[in-house]
């Protein structure tokens, strides 16, 4: 048995030395780029959270598990890798046993005799063989070479993933084969409870060198495969949990994160800010966290299965966003680590590619893959790794923006609106106050100071008082909170746009301008409640405007009329005899977990049948809008409300119900040209939730958008 410990031992250190210096070089390479202090301080100050993080979404597989069978063969695929720890602590004490003592029989003290963990032991063994036998379906079935785009493994290391099912095969069987051998020898540790191992052996010669090979096979095996997964997508074993604990919180959408440089917030007006380094526009601007998402991704397509662009045939895959970035980083990895004098004294060549810039038609990125983004957060949602897609392409947003000036035009003249007039359509602020003179009741307008009698201010925003059919919404929930007797007030011209648009663009100098004026507002009037109808004005209100110090209670209307129905304050009655779909804001629902209190409120209303889309929810689809996109021409590809709307169609609804003005707008606008077609019927409209309540409520026609 000396033999077998002396080839083992030299096999352990030989691969563990491998892999200690590929971590070593994944390190170095990912501290290249600047700190993310920010990341260690939630995770050191929110403890609490992060171990709830790592008990739901790394043990308990929640994302995964939303994508069944492939999500329960993963969950137990993974746990074979904690379990069966237990079988490498007992194959290592073997040989060394045997070594010693000439008798291989070593068990774990206190619990190695264990029946149950015998059993345990085969069992997740056995399933992680049904886990590969499942993956390899999945992988047959969903092959690019027969979906083309529609495979979510289109453009993944097919190879790779191939190589690693193959040596966790070859894991689990010379597992078996080391058990059962030991059976036979008078080795096994366990008397019973070991089904699999057992009926292996039934079949098999006692053999003391078959046994000993079977170790070194098994051990080999597994040293082997960890060489691989250090240099190989399955890094995720080891990253994932690091990834999970230093991602955003809840989970990396509703605010955008904040611009730094050097991990320090920056100071729009400091007069020593290098603005050459605003945004990352080079793969050494990207942060240690970002790398991290770049070994940390899992080639799974998830994400690029659930991307609104991509489904209509848009260049942009979240997938390929990281690991184009990944493939890059790792070509350039040696002569990033090297001093400027090394670097002097390369070729052209290698020259070219240090300066290769992330955005550009001949960049990592194309443009067209950056600009096709919403910012629906899909990618985020579905991401079983916490992978952040958003914050990538917000990072190189702001450096094509405010750096290099270099995004689509037709967005340009919403820059210059918003700085011009405070909103994007350029309009006067004084129109921010017509819709008021369209009620038969009086609104109050903010004079300096918010009265005290005042419960909410009503924040309009840009759309809902500047976009006719927006402001049908606004003047349905401000007859709404007056039936119901909630005092409230509006800014009126006092109001400007939030800076969603702008910041979700890249121009944050913008939205930080913006914010503060908005800010400095809602403070002297001594604002505390606010009540937004626009997704994107409330989670910039309530999630974002806390980064530059203001902080107020912000609840979306539907979640404020849903509590006013609760307590009787607004009674539906007139019944509405319609079958409506609901579209879920991605905004509203994804960013922000708002997807019950619009249900809540049609069901509430007499006579009203609902049918849900097959993407809704946290899997709805987007309308297009997001990401600035409300403003720019959408030229690649089939339009993404027109998709919505397809979609919407497959319900055979009376009305699509809605509650974000973007979507009206964008689902407006594609059931018009249904109309137009006679793809839709002339009757079919799309209306705000808050439409339908007010319908019922009073009993009168609503108004379509």
């Amino acid at each position: 048995m000396l033999w077998v410990a002396i080839i083992g031992l030299v096999m352990t250190v030989a691969a563990l030395a491998l892999a200690a210096r590929r971590v070593l070089f994944l390190y170095k390479l990912a501290v290249v780029g600047p700190p993310a202090p920010e990341r260690i301080e939630y995770a050191r100050n929110n403890v609490g959270a992060e171990v709830k993080a790592q008990l739901v979404e790394v043990l308990g597989q929640k994302k995964l598990l939303k994508w069944t069978p492939s999500g329960v063969a993963h969950f137990f695929v993974m746990w074979a890798f904690f379990i069966l720890l237990t079988v490498y602590i007992e194959a290592y004490g073997a040989i060394i046993q045997g070594a010693i003592t000439g008798r291989a029989n070593f068990h774990i003290p206190i619990i190695g005799t264990w029946p149950v963990l015998g059993f345990l032991q085969d069992f997740i063994a056995v399933a992680c063989l049904l886990g590969l036998v499942a993956f390899t379906v999945i992988r047959i079935k969903n092959s690019p070479k027969r979906l083309g785009r529609g495979s979510r493994f289109s453009g993944s290391h097919l190879g790779g993933a191939w190589l690693v099912l193959f040596m966790i095969f070859n894991i689990i069987w010379t597992l078996f084969l080391a058990r059962a051998a030991a059976v036979n020898t008078g080795n096994f540790p366990y008397a019973s409870g070991a089904f699999a191992s057992e009926a292996v052996a039934s079949v098999l010669p006692a053999s003391h060198l078959l046994e000993e090979i079977a170790l070194l096979l098994h051990i080999g095996f597994m040293l082997v495969f960890l060489v691989i997964v250090v240099n190989s997508k399955h890094l995720h074993i080891f990253t994932a949990p690091l990834n999970v604990m230093f991602s955003r919180r809840p989970d990396a959408m509703g605010a955008a994160p904040e611009m730094r440089i050097d991990g320090k917030v920056v100071d729009f007006e400091d007069e020593d800010l290098d603005g050459d380094r605003l945004g990352r526009g080079k793969i050494e601007d990207t942060t240690w966290k970002g790398f991290l998402d770049f070994y940390t991704c899992t080639e799974c397509g998830r994400c690029q299965s659930q991307c609104p662009a991509w489904n209509t045939d848009k260049p942009l895959s979240p997938k390929m966003l990281i690991l184009d970035q990944r493939d890059h980083a790792f070509a350039v990895a040696p002569y990033l680590m090297m001093s400027e004098e090394q670097r002097a004294h390369q070729g052209q060549d290698v020259l070219a590619l240090l300066e290769k810039p992330l955005v550009g038609e001949d960049g990592v990125i194309h443009p067209d893959v950056l600009w096709s983004c919403t910012n629906c957060g899909a990618c985020v949602e579905q991401c079983p790794v916490d992978i952040e897609h958003i914050d990538h392409i917000l990072d190189m947003r702001r450096y094509q923006v405010m750096v290099e000036s270099n995004f689509p035009s037709e967005a340009g003249v919403m820059v210059k609106n918003l700085e011009n007039k405070g909103n994007p359509w350029g309009m006067s602020e004084m129109k921010r106050a017509d819709w008021i003179e369209e009620l038969d009741f009086e609104v109050q307008l903010v004079d300096e100071k918010l009265g005290e009698d005042i419960e909410y201010l009503f924040w309009v925003g840009c759309a809902g008082a500047l976009e006719d059919r927006a402001k049908k919404t606004t003047k349905a929930v401000a007859e709404l909170l007056h039936i119901a007797g909630v005092k409230f007030a509006v800014l009126g011209p006092m109001e400007a746009c939030t800076g969603d648009p702008a910041r979700r663009l890249g121009m944050e100098f913008l939205f930080n301008m913006l914010a503060q004026q908005n800010i400095e507002t809602l403070n002297e009037a001594g604002v505390k409640k606010i009540v937004a109808t626009c997704p994107h004005c409330f989670n910039t209100l309530a999630n974002e405007y806390p980064q530059l110090g203001g902080t107020y209670e912000v609840v979306h209307h539907t979640q404020l009329l849903a509590k006013l129905v609760d307590e009787g304050k607004l009674v539906p009655v007139t019944p509405i005899e319609e079958k409506i779909t609901y579209h879920d804001p991605c905004f509203l629902g994804r960013h922000n977990k708002v997807y019950s209190q619009p249900r809540d409120i049609m069901a509430k209303v007499p006579g009203v049948k609902t049918q849900e889309m097959h993407r809704h929810k946290d899997r709805g689809f987007c309308c297009g809008a997001g990401g600035a996109r409300m403003w720019m021409e959408e030229r690649l590809g089939k339009r993404i409300n027109t998709e919505r709307v397809d979609e919407a169609l497959t319900t055979d609804p009376d009305t699509i119900s809605t509650a974000c003005p973007f979507c009206l707008v964008m689902l407006g606008d594609s059931i018009n040209e249904k109309k137009n077609s006679g793809e839709a019927k002339e009757t079919l409209e799309v209306v705000d939730v808050s439409q339908l309540l007010i319908k019922s409520v009073k009993g009168e026609p609503v108004e379509a958008s």
